[in-house]
């Protein structure tokens, strides 16, 4: 189990670099949803990595980052909807 553990919480690690890396080099937009969903994605397995290794600091801090990105892809969603013509 602690194998698995690890390589999630390396992917979310790579996951997380991916992204910043991309709306660095500005291949992405950071208010964009793909970059929004590497965000909750890669915050979601840090957390679960730190949680299993009782690094209390580095989950809760994960958790709230995947938090704001759940919210921001409600907004970029609730946004794209309300643009639609006809609905």
């Amino acid at each position: 189990m602690s194998t698995l553990i690890t390589i999630i919480g390396m992917i979310g690690a790579l996951v997380l670099l991916c992204g910043y890396m991309m709306v660095s080099a500005r291949k992405l937009s950071g208010d964009g949803l793909p970059y929004q969903l590497l965000n909750f994605g890669g915050g979601i397995a840090l957390m679960i990595n730190s949680a299993y290794h009782s690094a209390w600091p580095s989950a809760i801090l994960n958790m709230v980052w995947s938090g704001v990105g759940v919210i921001t892809i409600g907004r970029v969603v609730a946004g794209r909807a309300a643009r639609r013509p006809g609905l």
